[in-house]
């Protein structure tokens, strides 16, 4: 689990296909322990398993084909950077908000306003992934914990302070680039769970034969205690 808080940036030093998919290797002195084989590291917002213990700041990792397929990272050449968080510890503070780094799907850049005083990033989304997304609500790009500034019909906009262009990777990206998405997972997980008892979700288009969400439909859902209607 992680927080979307990126704790270093990475160089890709080497990218070895093999028959399962793609051992990648990671440069990253600066990336915060405890790091060992078999530890949790999100590369780009990807969980991904370290397959040795890292030696000289050197991180070895292998991604599957699905994984290449979802993601950017089978997109990646040498010399590319990228955002690293290592898995958040018990101890630790909740920075941004719960990260699985399970990557839903590829977002792409719409527009760039590169103004120091008002820096906004605007994304498109593929339609079945636009009910996940809230006003104000949490989403992951790139590993990065962000909040969602502004709805459109096709996706959404950030906005991104000084901080975040300095340690992460997003100052670079530019229109048409694809980055990966997570949405939060407890958004997810509500909206869907609605949908699979065939009612509307909120920003869904009504269907046919389901009832609209009321506050009754929720309490007899189980969302809300009945308590809540007394």
């Amino acid at each position: 689990m992680f927080t979307g808080i990126v704790q270093a940036l990475g160089t890709v030093e080497s990218l070895t296909p093999h028959d399962r998919g793609l051992a990648l290797a990671v440069r990253a002195p600066d990336l915060p322990g405890p790091l060992e084989h078999g530890g949790s590291v999100a590369i780009a917002g990807v969980c991904l398993t370290l397959t040795e213990t890292p030696s000289d700041g050197l991180l070895r990792f292998d991604a599957v084909q699905e994984t290449l397929d979802k993601t950017t990272l089978g997109q990646l050449a040498v010399g590319d950077s990228v955002n690293l968080e290592r898995a958040l510890l018990a101890s630790e503070p909740l920075g941004g908000h719960v990260v699985q780094g399970h990557v839903d799907g590829l977002a792409i850049v719409v527009s760039v306003q590169d103004d120091p005083a008002d820096w906004r990033l605007r994304v498109a989304l593929p339609e079945k992934m636009r009910g996940w997304v809230i006003a104000k609500g949490s989403v992951t790009l790139d590993g990065v914990s962000l909040t969602v500034a502004e709805l459109f019909d096709d996706g959404f906009d950030v906005a991104l302070i000084p901080e975040t262009l300095e340690k992460t990777t997003l100052d670079a990206v530019q229109p048409g680039d694809a980055i990966n998405f997570e949405a939060d997972s407890m958004v997810k997980t509500i909206v869907t769970t609605v949908q699979r008892m065939g009612l509307n979700a909120i920003g869904d288009p009504p269907a046919p034969e389901t009832e609209p969400i009321t506050t009754g439909l929720l309490q007899k859902a189980g969302f809300i205690p009945a308590h809540r209607l007394d």
